[in-house]
């Protein structure tokens, strides 16, 4: 489920196939009723998983101020409203992600369409930015997996992946609404890929992060430090290549949108039903019973404060907990500021990341810079697999 920033409205991605339905949260929690859908003809998913459900999965991303949802699916790109569905121009079908600039002008539209409109580019090294007023496309460096924008405003964190690991970009929104993001030298780094797109903290000072292809892990890093706080596998570790049918059962037991933040903390949906509320600083869990034991599906934080929640059993309600309420004052823009302070634009924004000069890493817990990495020689199995697959071929090219 996606929430509207500013809305009651509510986006939900169907489970069984290609749709996407827009939703209306009762107020003060109960019933969440059902505006209409987009893509409810299409053939279920069936027994697809991984890279060929993802595949076929909408991508879909709400207008920061109006009631405007844009979804790309297989054969169609539309924006749908509470009164109607019309194409959308620009914006091309069977694309993988969508996000609106934080002042709604702009659509970014990952990965890019060629030239021509009809084939993604081949290395998916571009994004088309596409003027929502006139439907005109222009093109951006790339990114791969959502944007989710800081709480205060003035800074997006995005992600660019490879199978060996993934770089979570920082980047200034473009002030005209338009043309490329201004991606920033610090990065964070993370092992593998597949990971969902970061959640920050109503008031900004904590980012989550749900992942990755290899396992149920859930990161949670302090901002704008960047400090790893918190690491939890949910549900059994990877027992490694080939994967016992147990384990992938597992994995798809516990969903992969089941996390959100609201003031009191971090919640965390499980395959038994309940609800987790973490408290990071001190790494405990308060269980919340809900809906009866059904395995929860999507979880998502309303614009009111109020949790979304979906099972697997087709339930779907807002549940108002006590002590979950929305934030009591505006996100301080100190975070953010600090944050600029301390970083600049990389030079080339078209540039392999890993090979832009100046650029500085961390995983949360160390810190390297860009020429460092490329010294690094040696490694041992406790390091991130990222930085032993750095080490080897870099003995490799000296060798």
């Amino acid at each position: 489920m996606i929430a509207h920033p500013r809305l009651p409205l509510l986006a939900g991605l169907d489970a069984e196939r290609p749709a996407v339905h827009l939703l209306s949260p009762a107020p003060g929690g109960g019933a969440v009723r059902r505006i209409t859908t987009v893509g409810g003809e299409s053939e279920p998913y069936g027994d697809a998983f991984g890279w060929e459900r993802y595949r076929r999965t909408p991508a879909a991303a709400w207008h920061p101020v109006e009631p405007v949802l844009v979804v790309s699916g297989e054969e169609y790109a539309v924006r749908l409203t509470p009164s109607g569905t019309e194409a959308a121009e620009g914006v091309r079908a069977g694309c993988r992600d969508l996000a609106f600039h934080p002042d709604g002008r702009t659509l970014w539209v990952s990965p890019s369409a060629a030239a021509d409109g009809a084939d993604v580019v081949e290395g998916t090294d571009r994004t088309d930015v596409v003027d929502v007023a006139t439907g005109r496309v222009t093109r951006a460096p790339w990114w791969d997996t959502g944007v989710a924008q800081h709480p205060a405003g003035g800074l997006l964190l995005t992600f660019r992946s490879d199978q060996g690991a993934t770089l979570g970009l920082f980047a200034r929104p473009a002030s005209d609404g338009g043309g490329a993001m201004h991606v920033l030298r610090r990065a964070l780094v993370l092992d593998v890929d597949g990971y969902e797109t970061p959640v920050f903290s109503p008031d900004g000072r904590h980012f989550a992060i749900r992942g990755n292809a290899y396992g149920n892990t859930l990161e949670v890093f302090a901002f704008p430090s960047l400090r790893r706080e918190m690491r939890a596998v949910l549900g059994e570790p990877s027992p490694g290549y080939p994967y016992p049918q147990e384990w992938l059962d597992g994995m798809q037991a516990w969903s992969r949108q089941n996390l959100a933040y609201t003031a009191e903390g971090l919640w965390v949906g499980t395959p038994e039903g309940t609800l987790l509320q973490i408290d990071v600083a001190s790494g405990e869990a308060v269980t919340h019973d809900l809906l009866d034991g059904a395995r929860i599906t999507a979880l998502a934080s309303t614009a009111s404060g109020a949790l979304a929640v979906a099972t697997a059993r087709g339930e779907l309600a807002t549940v108002e907990i006590e002590g979950a309420g929305a934030p009591s004052a505006p996100p301080s823009r100190e975070p953010v500021d600090a944050f600029l302070a301390g970083t600049a634009e990389v030079a080339d924004p078209w540039a392999d990341p890993w090979a832009q000069e100046g650029l500085v890493l961390t995983d949360g817990d160390r810190t390297w810079e860009s020429s460092d990495l490329d010294e690094v020689t040696e490694s041992s199995p406790a390091d991130p697999g990222w930085l032993q697959i750095q080490s080897f071929m870099n003995q490799a090219r000296r060798d």
